[in-house]
């Protein structure tokens, strides 16, 4: 008979109801454009100055990833992340040819660096992570890199840890068989020191950042009419790099804001990006009172994202459809607009959204968990989920499942609720938001 102690499973975090939300707030810095700023200023010849880079758990691993490559920083971030801090890239005589790579919990840093490394010759990369990173499919990365020459191995096929030789590659022409930024990005990335030109081709726009990143360094970049293209380009400088405040994070206080009464929130210098505003579209659609201000920035020697101030007040919502080509703008908010669709009148419908699935949890299976068991009327489908609004949630109990995105939903579902809700695992957010109970707060 064992006698070991028991361990007990995390207290909940409580949210309990509260008043109008009030209050002028800057979310964190875009936690995508983090990841290619410390990516894309590794690649690059001589000194990125990056300002407001995010500091979480995942953006950590990307610049403790490119250090171990052989990129410098500058100073190196500690205990917390500078204001700004220099990355001095390798150029073109490449990454340090042997490592280990610990990724954590980065999907991003997991599916965009072996586009760079897999393209140098001689070199031995061994990439893993956590135990969720593990579960996480990279074949789709794998596969075309493998068309480009490269030389990986994944585990049973699919999943890491990968183990990539260096090998010279080669352009080719590939079309996505599901919208993928991630995907994309790793082969624009791969493209950068190919033998002749790379084009990913998409079904559905998706997120731009990695484009918009590479031109500003200098690269050579065709766009339109679904296809992207990158030419050799071994000479990158990119100069300066200013973050702005991520949207996904900021959705949180949009939702927040719309539906709790009486409710008034700004939100400043947010990345208004058009390839990451389809939250704000479908906001809109549901009846939200949303105001877009355009900000200062987006110049090309600032990585050349638009900036903007977002002014949200309650609203009465009601019910729309999420599918198509709209997804991609908005697939990390699409459990945001299943907990907005809980307050709005009539039925919502979120579908195409197969990719959902495969993010740091079933977030179709875990949102619709999430929010029946706070009283929803929910049900999932096959490739997204039906919402039928009430008005109200009751209140109850939301296990994050390790994921993030879940994590925060539970705690903006209990302001908005009748009960509060005790959320399973809440110290989750750090991954991408670490202060945000506090911002919170301030709000209320």
């Amino acid at each position: 008979m064992s006698h070991e102690p028991k361990t007990r499973p995390p207290e909940p975090v409580r949210f309990e109801p509260r008043g109008p939300l009030s209050g002028t707030l800057t979310p964190p810095a875009d936690k995508s454009i983090s990841h290619r700023a410390a990516i894309i200023g590794a690649i690059a010849e001589g000194p990125t100055r990056v300002l407001n880079f995010l500091d979480s758990d995942d953006t950590r691993s990307s610049l403790s990833a490119v250090a171990n490559l052989g990129a410098m920083l500058n100073p190196e971030p500690r205990d917390f992340m500078p204001d700004e801090f220099t990355i001095e890239g390798v150029g073109p005589g490449g990454p340090r040819s042997l490592g280990r790579i610990d990724v954590g919990n980065a999907g991003t840093l997991m599916r965009l660096l072996p586009g760079w490394i897999a393209g140098y010759e001689g070199g031995l990369w061994r990439m893993n992570g956590d135990a969720s990173i593990r579960k996480r499919p990279v074949d789709r990365i794998a596969d075309p890199l493998r068309l480009m020459g490269a030389e990986i191995e994944v585990t049973d096929g699919r999943f890491p840890p990968i183990r990539i030789d260096g090998r010279r590659l080669h352009g080719i022409e590939y079309e996505l068989p599901v919208a993928s930024a991630q995907v994309k990005s790793c082969l624009l990335i791969a493209g950068l020191q190919a033998e002749g030109p790379t084009t990913v081709i998409e079904p559905l726009a998706t997120r731009d950042h990695t484009e918009v990143m590479l031109e500003a360094a200098g690269a050579k970049i065709e766009r339109g009419q679904g296809r992207v293209t990158v030419w050799p380009s071994p000479d990158l400088k990119l100069d300066e790099v200013e973050v702005p405040a991520d949207i996904s994070s900021a959705a949180f206080f949009m939702v927040a804001a719309s539906i709790v009464p009486g409710s008034e929130v700004v939100l400043d210098r947010i990345g208004i990006n058009p390839t990451r505003t389809g939250i704000l579209s479908i906001l809109e659609r549901m009846g939200a009172d949303i105001e877009v201000e355009p900000q200062a920035g987006g110049e090309p020697g600032q990585g050349g994202e638009p900036i903007g101030r977002i002014t949200v007040r309650s609203a009465g919502l009601r019910g729309t459809s999420v599918e198509g080509a709209e997804v991609p703008l908005a697939i990390d908010e699409l459990p945001l607009v299943a907990l907005a669709a809980c307050f709005a009148k009539g039925e919502t419908v979120i579908a195409d959204a197969e990719e959902l699935k495969r993010k740091e949890s079933d977030r179709i299976a875990v949102v619709v968990d999430a929010l029946s068991g706070l009283g929803a009327e929910i049900e999932a489908t096959a490739d997204g989920m039906k919402i039928n609004g009430t008005g109200m949630l009751r209140g109850g109990i939301v296990n994050s499942h390790g994921d993030h995105r879940i994590a925060m939903l539970g705690a903006i579902a209990g302001i908005a609720s009748r009960e509060g809700v005790g959320v399973v695992g809440m110290d989750a957010s750090s991954v991408s938001y670490p202060g945000f109970e506090s911002d919170l707060r301030r709000l209320s």
